[in-house]
C-alpha cells in the first residue's frame, strides 16, 4: 500500500491544459508542451503534464461543454481517450503510449476525471469489472454535477468501491502519476458539501494500486470543516473556484491561503489553482473568456508568484508553454522562488492591514524569506521588525525578483511597493 505523505512531500509543479485549451486539448498539443517542459523547465523542478477534462469526448471543441455528449467508453463503463484527439490511444491502448512518451522525457503524466460513473454507462447498464454488479447497482442518480452532464455519483458500497478500483487500476496500468478529480464539492438545498465518501473510495483505490499517484481534489472546498478529511485523503485540494487573471480574484486568494495555511504540510497542500500567466484560452468558445495574454500586470504577477510560493501552494501552469515570453519564463525559473515553495518551513502571515500584509518563512538555518503584498490602488511603504519575524542579528537583504540589494539589515526590513505589487525579500544571515 502506498502512503501519499511519503511520495508527494513538496507542492507538485507542472502544467495543466485547461486554461489554454479548455475541454478540447489534443495529443499533439500535450506532446508539444511536454517537450517544452522537458527542455526548459524540468531542471527547475517542473514535472507534471496534466490532460484536463473531456479527453474522452470526440467532439469537444473549446471551453464550453456539450450537454449529454457521446463519450468514448469501454465495456465496463470506464472512460477512455477519444482516438480522434489522442491517436496513440487507438486499439484499446488508452493513455499508455502518451504516458510512456512523457516518461521518456523524464516527466510525469496526469489526467482530469469527474467524480462518479458516466450516465452513458448507467443507461447501458455496463458490468462493473470482475464483480456481479452493474452500473445501475452503484450509480446515485440524485448526485449530479451542476455544470457538467457526463456523470452520476457512485454509492458508497462494495460495488461502488469495485468500480473506483477498476478505473484507478486502469489509470495505474497506463502509467498515470497524477489524478485531478473534479466535482468533489457541490451544492444542495442544505448548502455546500464535500463528497468525502467518494474521496475515501478513491483514496483506497489509489492505495490498492501501490503506485505513487498524486490525488488532487477540485473545485473549491467551502470551509475548513473538511480539513482533516482532506489531509487524510488528498495530496492537494482547491481552495477557490477556477482562478483566472483578474485582480479581485488574486486579492481574495491571499486571504484564502491565509485561512488554509494551518492545514498545509508534507503530502497535503491547499491549492490556489493554476497560474494564469502567458497566453491563455487559445481555443475558447466562451464570449466571456476570449483568447488573450494574461490580464494581470507585471506587478500583479509578482504578487501572485510571491504569494503562491510563500504559502506553498502547488505550482501548476495554465498557459501555452511553447509561446512563453521572456518575462513569464523568468518568473517560473526563479530559483529562490522555487526553493521557497518547495523547501521552506514555518510559513505564516505576520501582519495584515487594509493596505498591505507581510508573510515570512524559514529556509534552512541561515535564511528567511519575507513576502510583502500591497492590496491598495496606490503605492505604499511596508516594513517588518526582525523581532516580529523571530530573528536577530545581521542579515543581507536581496529582492528575489529584481535582485536589488537592500544592504545589511539588523532591526527591520522595509520596501516600497507599487499598486497591486507583491515581492519577496531573501534575508541571509551574515556570519
Amino acid at each position: 500500500m502506498s502512503n501519499k505523505n511519503q511520495f508527494a512531500l513538496t507542492p507538485p509543479m507542472g502544467w495543466n491544459s485547461w486554461d489554454c485549451y479548455g475541454a478540447s486539448v489534443c495529443e499533439k498539443e500535450v506532446r508539444a508542451n511536454a517537450e517544452y517542459m522537458a527542455k526548459n523547465l524540468k531542471q527547475y523542478g517542473w514535472e507534471y503534464v496534466v490532460v484536463d477534462i473531456q479527453w474522452y469526448e470526440p467532439n469537444a471543441a473549446g471551453t464550453l461543454y456539450n450537454n449529454l455528449a457521446k463519450l468514448c467508453m469501454d465495456e465496463y463503463g470506464r472512460l477512455i481517450p477519444a482516438p480522434n484527439r489522442f491517436p496513440s490511444s487507438a486499439g484499446g491502448k488508452g493513455f499508455a503510449p502518451l504516458a510512456d512518451y512523457i516518461h521518456s522525457l523524464g516527466l510525469k503524466m496526469g489526467i482530469h476525471v469527474m467524480r462518479g460513473i458516466p450516465r452513458q454507462a448507467v443507461y447501458a447498464d455496463c458490468p462493473v469489472k470482475g464483480t456481479k454488479y452493474t452500473a445501475r447497482d452503484i450509480a446515485d442518480g440524485g448526485s449530479i454535477c451542476s455544470w457538467n452532464t457526463d456523470m452520476y455519483g457512485v454509492i458508497d458500497s462494495e460495488g461502488g468501491q469495485a468500480y473506483y478500483d477498476s478505473i484507478i487500476q486502469m489509470y495505474a496500468d497506463w502509467g498515470i502519476d497524477f489524478i485531478k478529480v473534479d466535482d468533489m464539492n457541490g451544492f444542495s438545498f442544505m448548502g455546500s458539501r464535500f463528497y468525502h465518501k467518494e474521496a475515501e473510495m478513491i483514496r483506497r483505490a489509489i492505495d490498492k494500486t501501490g503506485r505513487p499517484i498524486v490525488f488532487s481534489i477540485s473545485p473549491r472546498t467551502h470551509s475548513t470543516e473538511s480539513a482533516e478529511l482532506l489531509i487524510k485523503n488528498a495530496n492537494m485540494w482547491r481552495i477557490s473556484d477556477d482562478f483566472w487573471d483578474n485582480w479581485d480574484s488574486l486579492k481574495k486568494m491571499h486571504d484564502l491561503l491565509h485561512m488554509w495555511n494551518p492545514y498545509m504540510g508534507n503530502g497535503h497542500f491547499p491549492d490556489a489553482d493554476m497560474l494564469p500567466i502567458g497566453r491563455l484560452s487559445v481555443r475558447s468558445n466562451d464570449p466571456n473568456n476570449r483568447p488573450r495574454y494574461t490580464n494581470l500586470t507585471r506587478d500583479e504577477q509578482y504578487f501572485m508568484m510571491s504569494l503562491w510560493s510563500i504559502a506553498r501552494s502547488p505550482l501548476i501552469l495554465g498557459c501555452e508553454l511553447t509561446e512563453l515570453d521572456d518575462f513569464s519564463l523568468s518568473l517560473i525559473t526563479n530559483t529562490d522562488m522555487i526553493a521557497l515553495n518547495q523547501h521552506s518551513t514555518n510559513n505564516r502571515m505576520i501582519y495584515r492591514c487594509d493596505k498591505w500584509s507581510v508573510w515570512a518563512a524559514e529556509y534552512g538555518n541561515d535564511c528567511v524569506f519575507v513576502g510583502f503584498f500591497n492590496f491598495s490602488d496606490q503605492a505604499c511603504a511596508a516594513s517588518v521588525l526582525f523581532s516580529d519575524i523571530g530573528i536577530q542579528g545581521r542579515y543581507s537583504a536581496v529582492d528575489v525578483w529584481s535582485r536589488r540589494s537592500y544592504g545589511i539589515c539588523d532591526e527591520l526590513v522595509a520596501v516600497k511597493l507599487n499598486p497591486h505589487q507583491g515581492t519577496l525579500i531573501k534575508l541571509t544571515r551574515e556570519m
